[in-house]
């Protein structure tokens, strides 16, 4: 099958879906059952078994109605749900597809300076429409993209997303299909481009009865660190997710996509998983660019090497930063504490820190200076950066403002694409710890592991935010109580975006990227330039000390600057014709 295919011209595997003005077609695989029955508006039918294991019936119906399949006698949602009568224990209902969006040309990626948004957090009412009302203050300060954490319906009102069950249904406390549609012609209408967080390496563990209405989706010799392991060789299972990334592209208008740890979505097929989802969104003819980004731990290169993904995640670069301005050492800041100064200069330079050499502990990944800017997104803080610490303490809260600014300015102004989490460009100290709504036996196993995972964490022993309660989640939204400094953190941002906009990015697009230079001149400063047809890029900055070998800041109209040569922290950037 071509890749064109395998995104547009899905087999009718699972869900339902309009056949007729007056009938409906329903869908599941479940190779493993020899008899299905659907319930539609509390009544059972049989449904038709074929050869390949897919369960079909076609019954008068209209959307609203309520359907389930039967499981030991009692009805059960649909795993492909498009929206459910209430939670993920309910009956699905049948929903048409959102109001088409409206047709926008999109953005080039590299020119993406993206900010990570929680939409239950993001506002003070955690709706689609109330985030869809914030997008104007972002554009404000120069952001063109957000990317949205996963929106898949989880167990329970509030979480990060990352225990969705049913990839097709928004999660209902944020609003409804067509809401969300509404939230991306609003960004695009800014200027925005949307990028979905997408989890499909497993399934949440409250509410996903897809284990047991299709035993056969999962592979049982093998686990992932949040359970079952999906079988991606077989192509019914394949098609599930294709069709929610058709669905997203399709019926909701987003840009692209974050995959989540695709290091977990293990596949020995000729041709992997991952490889055929991406294959067939970059065949897509969707009218506009769609961005690929994905999240793998093994900073491996092949996949952007191949046009698969424009970029990762860039998880050295933060280590660096953060371990540079914190001296913290535990955990996986353990390869990043040694020097970290030497390692913020290798990010600056080709990227990626761990490319396979020796390290302090284990090495990873592999060579990527070859790689242009663009392929590597960039941060100082991340919901897992933050959200996986004890008290969710964003870096401003551990290393000062002084400091960030330097590190903010730093990340804005290199041609690598920057990413801010929200609230960051305004300064925000609100924390954002991990929460999550769980009941009974699940609650306390969240509440005990947490409690387990940070007994002897850089010596903390105060009390965890409780990760069940409103109050944790209410803890995280960054614009409810605002800094007082949030007006001069939005006109730096405001400022280095409007250089990034003016200098860095018209210097990129004449082309001829040359390797980067970059030199330390002390134990916590630097000089780098990035060369292009058009001309060079230069930043110099210095955290907390002077450099040994000072900093000629140029005095010319070209360039930016925050702080100053002489105080213990500065930042310059500036550029030069060819």
């Amino acid at each position: 099958m071509k890749p064109r295919d395998q995104l547009t011209d899905l087999a009718h595997l699972w869900g339902a879906r309009p056949a007729t003005d007056t009938d409906w077609d329903f869908a599941i695989w479940s190779p493993d059952r020899d008899s299905l029955d659907l319930m539609l508006n509390g009544v059972t039918h049989p449904m038709t078994r074929d050869a390949d294991g897919v369960f079909r019936a076609r019954l008068p119906a209209r959307a609203g109605d309520s359907y389930g399949y039967m499981l030991d006698g009692q009805p059960v949602p649909d795993p492909a749900s498009r929206r459910q009568a209430g939670g993920v224990h309910d009956l699905s209902m049948l929903t048409r597809p959102p109001q088409a969006p409206s047709p926008w040309v999109g953005r080039d990626w590299p020119e993406a300076v993206i900010c990570e948004i929680h939409i239950g957090t993001f506002t003070d009412a955690g709706t689609f429409q109330a985030a869809a009302e914030k997008l104007g203050d972002l554009a404000a300060v120069g952001i063109n993209t957000v990317e949205v954490m996963p929106i898949a319906q989880f167990g329970g009102n509030q979480g990060w997303g990352y225990d969705g069950v049913l990839p097709n249904a928004v999660h209902p406390a944020y609003g409804t299909p067509q809401d969300f549609a509404n939230f991306v012609a609003v960004a695009h209408d800014l200027g925005i481009s949307v990028i979905l967080d997408v989890v499909y390496n497993h399934f949440g563990p409250d509410g996903a009865y897809i284990h047991a209405l299709t035993p056969a989706f999962f592979d049982h010799g093998r686990s992932t660190p949040w359970g079952p392991a999906v079988d991606f060789t077989q192509d019914p299972v394949r098609t599930f997710f294709f069709q929610n990334a058709a669905m997203c592209v399709n019926d909701f208008g987003v840009d692209g996509f974050r995959f989540d740890a695709v290091h977990q979505l293990v596949d020995p097929s000729p041709e992997p998983f991952f490889h055929a989802l991406t294959g067939g969104l970059r065949a897509m003819d969707a009218g506009r660019p769609l961005h690929l980004i994905a999240e793998d731990e093994r900073n491996l290169t092949t996949d952007r090497d191949a046009g698969r993904i424009d970029a990762q995640w860039n998880d050295d670069f933060h280590h660096a930063v953060h371990c540079l301005l914190t001296g913290e050492s535990e955990g996986y800041y353990r390869n990043y504490a040694a020097d970290p100064m030497a390692d913020l200069t290798r990010a600056l330079a080709e990227g990626q820190v761990e490319q396979g050499q020796p390290r302090v502990g284990a090495s990873r990944g592999a060579p990527s200076g070859h790689l242009p800017a663009s392929a590597f997104v960039n941060a100082n803080q991340t919901h897992d950066q933050i959200g996986n610490r004890a008290l969710g303490d964003r870096l401003i809260t551990l290393a000062g403002a002084e400091a960030m600014r330097i590190a903010h300015a730093l990340l804005l102004t290199a041609p690598y694409v920057p990413m801010l989490f929200q609230g960051e460009e305004i300064g925000s100290r609100t924390p954002f710890p991990f929460f999550c709504d769980f009941t009974g036996d699940l609650a306390d196993a969240v509440r005990n592991g947490r409690k387990a995972e940070f007994a002897d964490f850089d010596g903390f022993k105060g009390d965890l935010p409780d990760p069940l309660a409103e109050a944790t989640r209410d803890m995280a939204r960054p614009y409810a109580h605002p800094p007082e400094d949030a007006g001069e953190w939005s006109r730096l941002t405001a400022r280095l975006l409007g250089w990034r906009a003016t200098q860095v990015m018209p210097l990129v697009r004449t082309g001829g990227a040359q390797p980067a230079r970059v030199r330390t001149t002390g134990t916590s400063s630097a000089v780098a330039s990035w060369g292009y047809n058009g001309g060079h890029l230069y930043v110099a900055f210095h955290f907390d000390r002077l450099p040994d070998t000072p900093h000629l800041w140029p005095d010319t109209d070209a360039r930016l600057t925050v702080g100053a040569p002489d105080k213990p922290f500065g930042f310059c950037t500036w550029t030069t014709p060819a």
